[in-house]
């Protein structure tokens, strides 16, 4: 069994219960949102915070739960460490009962800890590092996949489908990027006639990546693979091909951004990207996509469909279990069999991991991202 940089901005997003239909039958159910609201994140973050207003909005409009409306609370953890955990504590003095979010693993792992202890459901929407749900804590579930799945699959792809013989890590030290980063790593240790030439990071904020790409232009790698974020992997696209690093460039499933191709221009033509699919690509999706552009008037994000099915299954927990009991929440997250989400069907195993993820390779053609392979 398991065991048990603006500053803070608080988003309230109350759906006014009279416009939907809702009676006053007790106080909003309060579910929380970490999300990064500042820093170069922040594009991600809006994204999610969006995903989850709509999520609290339709499940308000079909009549709530309990027959209550869905109050979403939301607080800036900048996908930084000491920020989240303030973030947490905050959400936990609003009166949340469940939380769901978490983008970055960086934020999320320290966060989890403060959650564990107040007793209440975390249920991570993008945060992959293993260390997340390896930790035993009965309270933290995820929807995406972990960075020990994907670094197998990404490496499986290097060595099989491109047929690389010497490979290229770069990461950004943070628990997400290098823990994709080992596990890619890992994964390919040991495998005849392959070898990792390079494996190294940079660091976040960073503009100027000349050093470090010019080591690898030394060693001729036949891939170079970027883990970490979108905000410097657009830009070290960029310079790689100014520089005229040989061989191919793949990133990881946090630059399945269109921001990476905007930042990168002519460079990300070719860019291979490892990924879980996106909202486009698959069909649980659809009206979700539909009904999203439609509220915002504007894509959803890579996450969003995962974070409103992360809001959603919190929601049809407490529907299931009759109770807004943060404990009796937990159990019931845990016991959810076979919820249909946006992203398709949903189970917990032991960890609080889901079950039978997904992984997509896409090439960016045309400024866009179509699917190149699967798992």
């Amino acid at each position: 069994m398991r065991r048990s940089l603006a500053c803070l901005a608080m988003l309230a997003l109350l759906v006014p219960a009279a416009a939907l239909g809702v009676g006053a039958q007790g106080a909003p159910i309060k579910i929380g949102v970490p999300v990064p609201l500042s820093g170069g994140n922040a594009k991600m973050g809006d994204d999610i915070a969006k995903a989850a207003t709509l999520a609290a909005e339709e499940w308000t409009a079909r009549g709530g739960v309990l027959g209550r409306k869905i109050e979403i609370v939301s607080f800036d953890d900048a996908c930084d460490a000491q920020q989240s955990v303030t973030a947490a504590h905050k959400l936990l003095d609003a009166g949340v009962v469940a939380v769901a979010g978490g983008y970055c693993s960086s934020a999320a792992i320290p966060a989890s800890a403060v959650y564990h202890d107040a007793g209440v459901a975390f249920v991570a929407d993008a945060s992959s590092n293993p260390k997340l749900t390896d930790q035993g804590f009965e309270n933290v579930f995820r929807v995406i996949g972990r960075d020990d799945q994907q670094g197998p699959y990404a490496a499986g792809f290097m060595m099989k489908t491109l047929k690389a013989k010497k490979i290229a890590i770069i990461h950004d030290n943070t628990a997400y990027a290098k823990g994709l980063a080992d596990a890619t790593k890992a994964a390919i240790e040991g495998q005849s006639g392959v070898q990792v030439v390079f494996f190294d990071a940079v660091t976040p904020g960073e503009k100027d990546f000349s050093a470090i790409l010019t080591k690898v232009k030394s060693l001729a790698p036949a891939v170079t693979y970027y883990t970490g974020y979108y905000p410097e992997g657009g830009l070290i696209a960029k310079q790689f091909k100014e520089l005229g690093v040989p061989g191919k460039f793949m990133a990881g499933d946090a630059n399945n951004d269109p921001t990476f191709i905007s930042e990168a221009g002519n460079a990300s033509e070719g860019v291979f990207v490892t990924s879980t699919p996106l909202p486009q690509d698959q069909s649980t999706a659809k009206s979700f996509i539909d009904r999203y552009k439609k509220r915002w008037n504007q894509d959803p994000g890579p996450y969003s469909a995962l974070e409103y099915d992360a809001v959603s299954v919190v929601l049809d927990a407490i529907k299931r279990t009759g109770s807004a009991d943060r404990g009796k929440i937990v159990k019931a997250i845990a016991a959810t069999k076979a919820y249909m989400g946006a992203t398709g069907t949903i189970n917990f195993d032991m960890k609080g991991d889901r079950k039978s993820v997904l992984y997509i390779t896409y090439i960016i053609k045309g400024g866009k991202f179509v699917t190149y392979g699967m798992s």
